[in-house]
C-alpha cells in the first residue's frame, strides 16, 4: 500500500510549526501518511489563506485542513473522518 501526502503548511522559521510536529508523527504511521512540507511563502494563494494560521495540515483540498492549535487526539479524530 503507496503512503499518502499529509500536506504540512509552514514556512520558514514557524516556530509553532515546530511545536505542531510532535503532534503529528505518531499518527503518520498508523494512517499510512508522510508528511509533506509546503512553504506558503511560495505560494501567494497559500500565504493568503493560511498565512495567519500555520501551521496548517490537510490532504490536499485547501478548503478542507486543520489549524493550528490542534492536539494528537483532535488529528486523529481530523483524520479518521477523512479517510477510509
Amino acid at each position: 500500500m503507496s503512503q499518502r501526502p499529509l500536506v504540512f503548511y509552514t514556512t520558514l522559521g514557524c516556530s509553532l510549526c515546530e511545536k505542531a510536529k510532535p503532534e503529528i508523527w505518531p499518527l503518520l504511521e498508523k494512517f499510512g501518511l508522510f508528511l509533506q512540507p509546503v512553504d506558503i511563502a511560495d505560494d501567494e494563494e497559500l500565504t493568503r489563506l493560511f498565512g495567519w494560521s500555520i501551521p496548517v495540515v490537510g490532504l490536499g483540498e485547501v478548503e478542507d485542513v486543520l489549524c493550528w492549535p490542534f492536539t494528537a487526539s483532535e488529528l486523529e479524530s481530523w483524520l479518521q473522518a477523512r479517510l477510509p
